[in-house]
């Protein structure tokens, strides 16, 4: 197990890092201590592409989060990942807020956001019919954009495992030696070799950083609870609709998704514990309550689920992307939280370029820059269903009667490379239960196939790996 180098973390930060070094000749891992990619908060997030022009001029983030957003639609072009360039509108509510509003509209300017522009409160009833009548203007972004978090990084991962990087699951880091000019990560049971070390392990980033002896990074959880609604209501939001931004983050959204559901939330509040991901009705009632001054008559009947997500707040209050000051092979990411789902195209790029410059490799001649595209059935007309049945049966079986994903989609992800292995990856991978009966219907079914297609009893299929199973054991 002996690499050029170690990517501790496999969200979308850690994922997109992996897959620009794996357009080189150098052997990379991606290791992540969980099941599967995206477990984090690359699968709890806004899912928004900021336009940029709300962090510090002169910041990493205002820089990430310009050159990010600037990269994403060819990105996700070439990972066959959904994108929406819907553009957001920053809603003010008073006079004071008014001039806020000129205030983002100064600094986007000199972030080099494209674009900005603001709106009176006829133009903005105009792109948001829903809007509250206490509207008064808005702030219009449009290079902004939504995108799912989580089926990028799965994107990312099959594409730098396609280009050679090894995916390394259910490996956690809990030591770290360096010797002769090379590191050793172990979990206890096995070791990693490497030359170099990327720490991209987010809410964990000062964990893992003190394993060399670096104390620099302070790493506090920020708790963000969300509720997701319905596509009955989709239409209530044109664009991702913020209101004007606080010490503690960008606010309270109401946002479209790229599969048609409406987005609320988040909250913000700085918690100790990092595994904590609770949701709490107290919250959520807040969240609601604060999301209906941008969108008055949103209501709890289109709630189907909620959930909750941590950001990786750093006391620094800016990207930490630089070679850790105990030692320069051991590279720090860390502090990557919002903007950071944006910035993350322009952070695997900036890492790329500081590591290829100490290895000196050269590019691949042979690498793939694109992913094939998945079957979508749900987005196939009835001729082509009627051709991609003929292949192959399977995509004539519907399993998630919600979202109408086939069985032939859900064996397509389980193998894929670095395919689901629970069924929470298929899920994230396909979309089966995450329509409004939650997984009700079809749950087990995705055990079953999970079971048969791993060749593993079906009472070792787990919601999300570790302890998690679905079932405990077989009756007579």
């Amino acid at each position: 197990m002996n690499y050029d180098v170690a990517v501790i973390g496999a969200g979308v930060i850690g994922s997109l890092i992996a897959r620009e070094l794996s357009r080189y000749d150098v052997s990379v891992a991606l290791v992540e201590k969980c099941n599967d990619m995206a477990m984090a908060t690359s699968k709890a997030n806004s899912a928004i592409v900021h336009a940029g022009f709300d962090a510090k001029p002169g910041s990493m983030k205002a820089k990430m989060n310009v050159e990010g957003t600037a990269l994403m639609p060819a990105l996700c072009k070439d990972l066959s990942v959904p994108f929406k360039p819907v553009g957001s509108l920053v809603v003010a509510f008073s006079d004071e807020e008014m001039v806020t509003l000129h205030e983002l509209l100064e600094r986007g300017k000199g972030n080099g956001v494209p674009g900005l522009e603001i709106y009176d409160v006829e133009k903005l009833r105009e792109e948001e019919p829903f809007i509250s009548e206490e509207a008064k203007g808005a702030l219009w972004a449009p290079s902004a954009g939504i995108v799912c978090p989580y089926e990028l990084t799965i994107a990312a991962v099959e594409n730098a495992v396609v280009n050679g990087t090894e995916f390394i699951r259910n490996f956690e880091v809990n030591k770290i030696d360096f010797a002769d000019g090379i590191f050793t990560l172990s979990n206890g049971e096995s070791e990693i070799n490497a030359k170099y070390v990327v720490n991209a392990a987010g809410v964990f980033c000062d964990e893992i950083a003190a394993l060399i002896g670096d104390d620099s990074i302070c790493t506090m959880p920020r708790k963000g609870e969300y509720m997701l609604c319905d596509k009955s209501i989709g239409h209530l939001a044109n664009h991702t609709i913020f209101q004007c931004p606080s010490k503690m983050g960008k606010g309270i959204l109401v946002t479209p998704t790229v599969d048609g559901n409406l987005l609320i939330g988040p909250s913000a509040l700085d918690i100790e514990d990092k595994t904590d991901v609770t949701t709490t009705a107290g919250t959520l009632a807040d969240v609601l309550t604060a999301a209906k001054r941008s969108v008055p008559c949103l209501t709890t009947r289109e709630v189907i689920t909620s959930f909750a997500g941590l950001r990786a707040h750093c006391t620094r209050d800016d990207f930490i992307i630089e070679p850790s000051e105990k030692n320069a092979q051991f590279i720090n990411v860390a502090g990557i939280e919002s903007p950071g789902l944006s910035s993350a195209p322009a952070i695997g790029l900036y890492v790329k370029d500081m590591l290829i410059k100490e290895l000196g490799a050269a590019e691949k001649a042979d690498f793939k820059s694109e992913r094939e595209e998945p079957v979508r059935f749900r987005h196939m007309s009835n001729e082509e269903r009627k051709a991609i049945i003929a292949k192959n049966p399977a995509y004539g079986r519907i399993i998630c009667r919600c979202e109408t994903i086939t069985e032939g989609e859900i064996l397509d992800a389980i193998h894929a490379p670095a395919g689901a292995r629970d069924v929470d990856g298929v899920k994230r991978r396909t979309r089966a239960g995450m329509g409004r009966c939650q997984g009700g219907f079809c749950g087990s079914k995705v055990v079953e196939l999970l079971a048969r297609e791993l060749g593993v009893e079906i009472n070792e299929i787990t919601k999300c790996g570790g302890n998690s199973k679905i079932l405990y054991d077989r009756t007579k």
